[in-house]
């Protein structure tokens, strides 16, 4: 490998395989990604996989999975460090610093000694000088003494080897960029650039964890948020585009992404705004795109519940701008899918409270059992008249029935809700609720 650093940006990502690929991660993925797009460089993807009892090949291919589905495309790689041990490719670099007398063994292990009374200093494109004592710094560990490299010199060995021009990575890994600059003096090598990302806390200003939620990228996969969602999100944590947008294409944010607009202070994770940018992501796609989505989040579900593919694929049309997120839709449009439909207590009182709506629900299952064709239009027309014959306003007809059709107060239109519940089903339902509004009542033959 042994690359020569030249003009042309070289970045990399290097998860470890210990678990699923934390959100925090993948905001870093994304902006070396971007980093790499906007400059015409090479996005590296490197495995760090040296801790052999934690980490797994499994564990690897879902964390690869998942970058390839919300689009992070590397040009080189994957690299894994486990193999790069096996090649014994570190060791060279550690017996260096033995023959200059810069590091000693330890047993079987080699470590770095640390120079006393020095001040270790770096340039980070985010938060310009920063400088520590050598004194507030250990002996840096180069080989521990199964021969594995330890993570700060495994990191310099794999960056220069690799050509690695800018390391752009989370604020949680400055304290090391002081013992990498370290070795890298030491080995007589260049330094990257560094450019260090501000945390991603929870709306309490805690770290991000799973009491917050969603974490990682797998979980807000399966809740059905979509990878150009998820990326407008991310980039937004930490990163602003200096003009006010907030809902960007990826084009747009690659056009626009610059490290000089990288936001010191913490980004704060809003699920809800993250649940409303999805929505306004999911009215952008076309609509075979936006079901095959569906199809993808909600297949085992639907099956489950005995629902084929093209209701499920209809109710996410029907449902329209009320679906933010995919996986919303079972609660969301419960009423589209199941039979039982309990009546919220807030919409019962707001619209079956009149002393005529039991008269008005029953005049309209009349008209619409007597519905030839089931369609918008002439549902539309049937309902017309008794609204005219009534001198009803629509709402006083459409509300009491969304009701007895859904439960709640809010639904899709309501001429595309009959349709799709079918003749069948609506009569039943408003059968239903002629017996709760009044209790003993013989239901319309």
């Amino acid at each position: 490998m042994n690359r020569s650093v030249d003009s042309t940006p070289r970045v990399r990502f290097a998860p470890s395989p210990t678990g699923h690929l934390h959100i925090g991660g993948a905001r870093t993925a994304l902006f070396n990604w971007l980093y790499a797009r906007k400059t015409g460089g090479a996005f590296i993807l490197r495995v760090e996989d040296t801790d052999l009892n934690r980490s797994s090949r499994e564990m690897s291919d879902e964390i690869l999975n998942e970058m390839s589905w919300l689009g992070l495309d590397w040009d080189e790689g994957p690299f894994f460090q486990s193999e790069r041990m096996r090649r014994d490719l570190y060791r060279p670099w550690a017996e260096r610093l033995l023959s200059q007398g810069a590091a000693y063994r330890d047993g079987e292990a080699v470590i770095y000694r640390v120079p006393h009374k020095e001040e270790v200093v770096f340039f980070d494109l985010v938060r310009d000088r920063i400088a520590t004592a050598t004194e507030e710094i250990k002996d840096i560990v180069l080989l521990k003494s199964d021969g594995s490299p330890a993570y700060n010199f495994a990191c310099v060995v794999d960056d220069h080897e690799m050509g690695i021009t800018h390391i752009i990575r989370g604020e949680d890994h400055i304290p090391n960029t002081p013992k990498q600059v370290l070795l890298y003096r030491a080995l007589g090598l260049k330094p990257p650039k560094f450019a260090h990302l501000p945390l991603i806390l929870g709306e309490d200003k805690s770290p991000l964890s799973k009491r917050h939620g969603a974490t990682s990228l797998t979980a807000f996969r399966k809740e059905g948020y979509l990878p150009p969602a998820l990326i407008n999100y991310l980039a937004l944590l930490g990163w602003s585009p200096g003009d006010g947008r907030e809902l960007m294409s990826v084009a747009e944010i690659v056009k626009s992404f610059s490290l000089k607009r990288i936001i010191k202070r913490a980004a704060v994770f809003d699920y809800g705004k993250l649940a409303w940018l999805n929505g306004q992501h999911l009215r952008r796609l076309q609509a075979e795109e936006r079901l095959k989505y569906a199809w993808d989040v909600l297949a085992e579900w639907a099956r489950g519940e005995g629902i084929a593919r093209a209701d499920l694929e209809q109710g996410v049309e029907l449902l329209g701008h009320r679906l933010r997120v995919l996986g919303e839709l079972p609660v969301l449009g419960s009423y589209l899918f199941n039979d039982e439909v309990p009546i919220e207590p807030e919409a019962a009182a707001r619209f079956w409270s009149a002393p005529n709506t039991a008269d008005l629900i029953r005049e309209a299952r009349d008209i619409l059992a007597g519905v030839e064709d089931f369609s918008p239009p002439r549902l539309e027309s049937g309902l017309s008249e008794l609204i005219r014959a009534r001198s009803l306003g629509a709402g006083d007809i459409y509300h009491p029935l969304r009701v007895a059709l859904t439960g709640r107060s809010d639904s899709p239109g309501i001429f595309e809700l009959l349709e799709f519940l079918g003749r069948e089903r609506v009569l039943v339902r408003l059968d239903a609720a002629l017996a709760a509004l009044e209790p003993g009542s013989e239901p319309s033959q």
